[in-house]
């Protein structure tokens, strides 16, 4: 057994005031997942009212991504050098003013340019609740909070998928969007006024910034860690399949390709959301106590998901059977929290003051591969005749990518990570008693 329940020092306590801080971080990321989302329910609503094939339709949603991914580094930084409270209001300034934007864009040019903006909003938020949650609670609690941040994301996957969708068909697409741009506006007021960076008697050492010289040394120590890198490619690796069924083409795939209702599609899309939010709490308290279980997690979780595409591609039959729809959504569910694994192992092989930039190579990871593949399937889509079945292999193609790389970097981030460990065993023992 493999308990992962180090105390190291200057660790914070923790306790209900780090519930609070962090759940108002936690608020921040919720609502930015609901308008990155927000699309996925709107993807076919978009194409009628801005005239667009599939190549077109996709392109929102990869510069979205692209934005995102682009600014994970940048971020990472910001959030080292100026906290969590500056970032995080930033942020909600900027995908609130995005989901506004494409609420009243009268051009697919502007909508594009409304969806950019949003996507450097939402880049601000994951890392700095990620790096709120390392200076609040215990390193033990690490893995468990990381996860409970992302179920809390895929809540607000939930939100739009249920409620946005229903808004949309309800009232309209300006409505709809306009109003929920309203939720950006209530967490940047809760940010402003009760967020903290970290507990009294925790502040960060001080830490010398100096101008490029600084952002390069970050961003190499960060990289050459073997740890950062694995975990970047196990969140490579992992999210984008989910990720790109719910943010564009799951319900395209379910309507055009399997026949379903819009009602039947959207209710298969929940599923995959519930899947997620239940398999993220059973992966952060497995891996809480079983450190070692992360590796096996991702790789499962990796080899599922393929083989229920597999099958679901090769359906002899005009359309695959609903039963084989809903385990595969089940197992997508697990992407997400698959994912997550890939913080776990790039936060141990980082200092503090370098969380920010590791946690942000990491997470660029899942948005690179999510972003091709989207812009993958569209090309394919449109060079096939909507042929989903042809489309949908280029899953494939990135999970031989990132499998390898996995594989090749398990055994050097391992070995890392036990000498880290032992190091801050040994300092431990020689902390004098207070």
């Amino acid at each position: 057994m493999n308990r992962a329940t180090t105390t190291l020092p200057g660790d914070p306590p923790g306790g209900r005031r780090a519930v609070a801080v962090w759940s108002i971080g936690v608020a921040v990321y919720f609502v930015a997942v609901i308008f990155r989302t927000s699309l996925g329910v709107a993807g076919l609503d978009a194409a009628d009212r801005f005239h667009v094939n599939a190549s077109a339709l996709s392109t929102f949603s990869i510069l979205q991504l692209l934005v995102y991914a682009g600014m994970q580094i940048p971020v990472g930084l910001l959030v080292d050098r100026l906290g969590t409270k500056k970032v995080l209001c930033l942020g909600a300034v900027l995908f609130t003013a995005g989901q506004l934007g494409f609420a009243f864009s009268p051009s697919y040019g502007t909508a594009l340019a409304s969806r950019a903006l949003l996507g450097c909003g939402d880049a601000m938020t994951f890392i700095s609740v990620l790096r709120l949650g390392t200076r609040w609670f215990p390193a033990r609690r690490g893995p468990f909070v990381a996860q409970l941040a992302g179920l809390v994301g895929m809540a607000g996957n939930l939100v739009s998928t249920l409620v946005l969708a229903r808004l949309l068909h309800g009232l309209g697409w300006t409505p709809a969007f306009a109003g929920s741009a309203l939720a950006g506006a209530v967490v940047l007021v809760l940010a402003l006024l009760f967020l903290k960076d970290h507990p009294e008697g925790h502040e960060p050492e001080p830490f010398p910034h100096q101008g490029a010289a600084y952002v390069r040394r970050q961003i190499a120590e960060a990289w050459r860690e073997p740890g950062t890198r694995l975990g970047m490619w196990v969140h490579f690796t992992t999210q984008f399949p989910a990720m790109v069924f719910l943010l564009l083409w799951g319900l395209p795939f379910l309507v055009q390709a399997q026949g379903l209702s819009r009602a039947t599609a959207g209710e298969l899309l929940t599923l995959v959301v519930l899947s997620n939010m239940v398999v993220g709490l059973v992966y952060g308290q497995v891996v809480a106590r079983h450190h070692a279980a992360r590796l096996p997690l991702a790789l499962g979780t990796v080899a599922a998901t393929a083989v229920m595409w597999a099958l679901t591609l090769a359906w002899p039959g005009a359309h695959a059977p609903m039963a084989l729809l809903v385990v595969l959504c089940v197992v997508l569910g697990a992407c997400g929290p698959a994912s997550m694994l890939g913080f776990d192992f790039a936060r141990p092989a980082n200092p503090p003051e370098r969380q920010g930039t590791a946690s942000g190579i990491t997470n660029m990871g899942g948005f690179i591969a999510s972003m091709t593949t989207l812009f993958a399937i569209g090309v394919l889509l449109d060079a096939t005749g909507d042929d989903y079945s042809v489309a949908f292999c280029a899953v494939f193609v990135l999970q031989a990518l990132g499998l390898t790389q996995i594989l090749r970097l398990r055994s050097r981030a391992a070995r890392r990570e036990r000498e880290r460990l032992v190091a801050s065993r040994v300092e431990t023992l020689h902390v004098p008693a207070a």
